[in-house]
Order: structure tokens, then sequence, then C-alpha cells
């Protein structure tokens, strides 16, 4: 993994591309996918977690609560001090400023904005997924509460709609102003 260097111009620092996101919104594929056409490294956050953690993010949330999940996915992201990455973060990353703010000082923030209704579909595990929600709070509810915080933070916002993944990565590419093979 390349590490920033401070040093770097703005512009050189500023190469990771942050994915965003409700779960499902296909973040951690549409990354690995992302990452292989642009030549880029790949991280998923929920992973670090989950491996510094020893244990599954339903684990955490089950035994310590949501908001110990959101601490931990914030010390997480202040630590990432990375160049030329792709990184899928977690679905309630945008719950910390400072972690938001720290990630774009070295990349570029994309919401992957997919409706709710595409996105129960895809969720069919939402009780046992680990996400960082409140006790009963449903899908739609926690949609509802996360949805201006990704507009707010998004540096790009792509319209997932019916598209493949692919064609979510061929959008992002296309509205970056880069090509597959130039990112």
């Amino acid at each position: 993994m390349e590490p920033c260097d401070p040093k770097r111009d703005v512009k050189q620092r500023r190469s990771n591309i942050i994915l965003i996101g409700m779960p499902g919104s296909g973040k951690s594929t549409v990354g690995v996918i992302l990452a292989k056409q642009s030549g880029r490294d790949f991280i998923d956050t929920d992973v670090i977690i989950q491996t510094m953690q020893g244990r599954s993010l339903q684990e955490i949330v089950d035994l310590d609560g949501y908001m110990a999940l959101r601490r931990i996915e914030e010390e997480v992201l202040l630590k990432l001090k990375l160049c030329n990455h792709v990184i899928a973060t977690g679905g309630s990353a945008v719950y910390s400023d400072s972690a938001i703010r720290h990630l774009k000082s070295d990349g570029i923030v994309i919401f992957l904005d997919v409706e709710l209704p595409a996105l129960m579909s895809r969720v069919q595990n939402f009780w046992t997924r680990g996400l960082a929600r409140s006790p009963g709070q449903e899908f739609g509810d926690l949609y509802e509460e996360r949805l201006p915080l990704y507009i707010k933070y998004a540096d790009i916002v792509i319209k997932c709609g019916d598209l493949s993944h692919e064609g979510v990565c061929a959008k992002l590419i296309e509205r970056l102003g880069e090509t597959s093979g130039k990112m």
C-alpha cells in the first residue's frame, strides 16, 4: 500500500477514490472492478475493521452496540494514509465529519446513489448484516437518515439506477474525466 507523501502537491495526493453509500449500493463490488480498471489498490474498510477486531460487524454491534461500531470505523478511517487506492467505506462512515474530511484530503468522495426499493431488494440480511443503526431502526429510516449525509460529503454523485457494476464504473470514470487506462 502506497502511503501519501504530504510533500506531494495536492493534485498528486488526491489520488484515492473513496466510495460511500448505503449497504447494498455496490461499494465493495464496484471498488474491486474500479481498482482493476484504474491500476489502483483496493481496500474495504469493513474488512479492515473485522480483521482488526477479530470478529464480524454484527458481533461488534451485538456485544458493544452500534455506537461502538461507529467509533471503531472512525478510528480506522482516521488512520488511513494512502495514495492510489479505491476505498470502499462502511455505510456509516458519513457519521464522522472528521473521518470524511481526512479521506477527502487524499481523495475524491463518490456517492453510489441507489434508490431505496433497489437497495431493499439487494439487502436481504438487514437484521444480521452488522449495520451501525439504532435498535429497531428500519432500513427505510436508515436510508432517510443517511441520504443527506451522503449528498453533503460527495464530490461526485453517481446515480446507479439500473446500471451494472461495470456500468457504474464506466460512468464514474467518465465523471472523473479520465479513461480507464489513464486513471
